[in-house]
């Protein structure tokens, strides 16, 4: 089987998508490609024909990264964020047991792709420990529950194509997952998303450039970012080498999309126009992630130094 980079190179780009539904089949075709996830989220953006679609890759290889048992040809989306945010104190909604049965109850306010998604990756409480702290579980739940209501958010000004819905559970029958809900799910999953998005993402500037007859050195820097994507998809989420390491990544990255700013203009007119619309999809949470880094430098002992 040739790797993801001979595909990068010699695989014809495809037409472009008419739907995010569209863009979906096309993404869980080609993933099935791939067994590891980086490669997959990086070949789902390169059929894509737009970041926002690219996006859709590299979140949904992101999941799977985070719950390898998943079937791979669902679509599913992670709910957090609350009224108070996505912080563990914040979590309101509620994952309880009766007679073997589990249930969820509560509101997601800000889901992202619960429109699209077969199946809820739900963060709840299961009340507060010893400690005083919020305890957290995680669970699926199927959309079609007819507990489930997903009510679509007016679109953002960027990456429009992507949705984003509040979602009730009045008493959505679930199927927890083991672990803990922060540690070892909503923690990590934050770091294996910006792997995988990032990946997806220039997994479409490969097909861009392709398209635009962009320069040889160009396309070689892309792979080389996308290798080192790839080095870190089987590392330890939490470790601090890990957080170090990417936002290294993250730098050559934002180095290179400054210096190909020039061949922007052999681009045809309605992909450019939503690169400049849609760039700062790739700087959200940007914040959270200098947190994590000056956690990590912190870690290792370094983090007095600028």
């Amino acid at each position: 089987m040739s790797t993801v980079f001979d595909h990068l190179l010699t695989e014809e780009p495809g037409a472009p998508t008419a739907s995010m539904n569209e863009a979906w089949q096309r993404c869980r075709a080609v993933s099935e490609r791939f067994p590891d996830s980086v490669d997959a989220a990086v070949a789902g953006g390169f059929v894509a024909d737009r970041l926002g679609y690219a996006f859709l890759a590299g979140y949904q290889a992101a999941i799977v990264a985070l719950l390898p048992d998943l079937p791979r040809d669902r679509a599913y989306s992670l709910a957090a964020t609350e009224e108070g945010g996505g912080h563990p104190a914040a979590i309101r909604t509620v994952l309880s047991e009766r007679d073997g049965v589990w249930t969820v109850r509560g509101t997601k306010t800000f889901t992202t792709l619960a429109g699209l998604a077969d199946r809820l990756v739900v963060v709840a409480s299961r009340g507060t420990g010893p400690d005083g702290r919020n305890r957290l579980a995680a669970a699926l739940v199927d959309v079609t529950e007819p507990a489930v209501t997903v009510a679509d958010r007016p679109a953002l000004a960027f990456a429009p194509e992507i949705p984003h819905a509040v979602v009730t559970f009045d008493d959505a029958r679930a199927w927890p997952l083991p672990g803990d809900g922060y540690t070892d799910l909503l923690k990590p999953f934050r770091t294996i998303e910006d792997i995988h998005v990032t990946a997806a993402a220039l997994g479409w500037l490969v097909r861009v450039g392709r398209q635009a007859d962009w320069p040889r050195p160009v396309l070689q820097r892309l792979l080389g970012i996308v290798a080192a994507l790839r080095g870190l998809g089987g590392c330890r989420p939490s470790s601090s080498g890990v957080h170090v390491a990417l936002a290294g990544i993250f730098d050559d990255a934002e180095r290179l999309f400054g210096e190909i700013e020039p061949l922007w203009a052999r681009v045809e007119e309605q992909t450019r126009a939503r690169w400049e619309r849609d760039r700062p999809l790739l700087g959200v949470a940007g914040r959270a992630r200098d947190l994590r880094l000056a956690t990590a430098w912190r870690a290792v002992g370094t983090g007095d130094r600028g």
